[in-house]
Order: C-alpha cells, then sequence, then structure tokens
C-alpha cells in the first residue's frame, strides 16, 4: 500500500504519459489527434492529471502501457492447489468480533 494522496498519484500518472508522448516524438496536438481526445481535455490532463477513464484508455493505446495496465489490475490468485489447502486454512483462520459497548 502506497501512502501517497490521490493528487499526487494523478500527476505521477500524468507526468508518466508525458514522457511516453515524449520518447514518440509527438505533440499534444498528434496525441489528441491519434486518440481522439480533445486537445484541451489533453492538456489538462499533463496539467493537473485529470481525465476521464475512456479518455485515459484512448490515450493508452495510443502511447501504450494498457497491458502493464491490466496486468497491475489482475486479482492475486489464491495460493490453493487443492481443496485441502482450503480447509487447512480455515482451521487457522481466528474469527475476530468486535466487543459490544
Amino acid at each position: 500500500m502506497l501512502l501517497i494522496s490521490l493528487s499526487k498519484t494523478q500527476k505521477l500518472i500524468a507526468d508518466y504519459v508525458r514522457d511516453r508522448r515524449l520518447l514518440m516524438e509527438l505533440t499534444q496536438e498528434g496525441l489528441a489527434e491519434r486518440s481522439g481526445v480533445a486537445l484541451s481535455t489533453l492538456r489538462k490532463f499533463e496539467q493537473k492529471g485529470l481525465i476521464s477513464l475512456d479518455s485515459f484508455l484512448k490515450i493508452l493505446m495510443v502511447v501504450g502501457g494498457m497491458e502493464q495496465l491490466l496486468d497491475a489490475l489482475k486479482p492475486d490468485k489464491p495460493a490453493f492447489n487443492s481443496i485441502d489447502d482450503v480447509l487447512k486454512q480455515d482451521d487457522n483462520l481466528i474469527k475476530k468480533r468486535g466487543r459490544r459497548k
């Protein structure tokens, strides 16, 4: 778990996308045209990190990173190989309940 604010995270994501755009030697206008995202939306995103999910995904389709994003969002697989592993895990669980006042 990262201890970073949402606004800082948004700005970092915008910086990463801008860096990818620059590595591709694309201008903001070029990326806006290729992605179908309005230039004003792209500028606001690069400055403040604010963008809709739809527009963000359109930009990622052009600059790359969609696969990495999807991989990062995959849920962790359970560490169970058999039903016996599941049953052993259930035996080790300690149920906790809050006290009543």
